[in-house]
């Protein structure tokens, strides 16, 4: 196996998840007794990966204990997140991006199957769900040899974008350049990362790895929170009360 390493997304302000954002960054929100970063984390240890890099921002001292309790992790600054879109997250480590095969990682989800990070990955990848019938939300529009042309928001019958992609150390290296050639030029202030994906698959050779109901959940309300975790029904119920 090449060597490789991991960028974990949790600078964000989660306020779809408020009032538990208000107090807790969202990717250490409990969900059956667990941090969700708690659990990607876990489910990459599988790989091996040679270090791990939390990029942080909202309560970034919440954050500080996993660089104790995990060797191999680092937590990155990013001082961007209040005013620029998440691809000031992923500048924050363009450097290390070029040093290894890279998974970028965002950490409010649940992986209930760490088991989808032992696949054999060949190819520059993002992790998608099937969907049928028309989404509003990430998607990837593929050719017929299953390589995508478009990341992008909106499609139909096709695999949603959540939150776990892949990419070997000459594609890596690719978005790293081209984000900070963004920079250099400005007008990058309201981009997702995705975007520069998007933006240069005519240089990248990217794929999909299908992840299957229930492998992983992606949960950004109160409302979705209680709905796979019942220890927050009440909470919840609470909630709909005062709205």
């Amino acid at each position: 196996m090449s060597k490789e390493i991991a960028i974990l997304m949790a600078a964000g302000l989660g306020s779809r998840m408020a009032p538990l954002t208000e107090t807790t960054a969202k990717p250490l929100i409990r969900v059956k007794g667990v941090p969700m970063i708690e659990t990607v984390i876990e489910s990459l240890l599988r790989r091996k990966p040679e270090h791990m890099y939390v990029v942080v921002g909202y309560k970034k001292e919440q954050f500080s204990y996993l660089a104790e309790k995990y060797p191999n992790l680092s937590i990155v600054e990013n001082r961007e997140f209040q005013t620029v879109n998440n691809i000031s997250s992923i500048h924050a480590v363009c450097d290390v991006m070029r040093t290894a095969d890279c998974f970028i990682c965002e950490s409010d989800l649940y992986i209930a199957d760490p088991g989808i990070f032992d696949r054999n990955l060949t190819d520059s990848c993002y992790y998608g769900k099937w969907i049928a019938g028309h989404s509003d939300d990430w998607v990837f529009d593929l050719n017929r040899d299953g390589i995508i042309t478009r990341v992008g928001k909106g499609g139909d019958d096709t695999y949603n974008m959540v939150g776990l992609s892949y990419f070997r150390q000459k594609d890596a290296a690719v978005i790293a350049d081209a984000i900070q050639e963004k920079y250099r030029h400005g007008g990058f202030e309201k981009l997702f990362w995705d975007d520069i994906v998007n933006e240069n698959l005519d240089r990248l050779r990217l794929v999909i790895q299908p992840v299957n109901p229930g492998q992983l959940v992606e949960l950004d309300t109160v409302a979705e929170l209680a709905a796979y975790d019942p220890g927050y029904a009440a909470y919840n119920h609470r909630e709909r009360e005062q709205s």
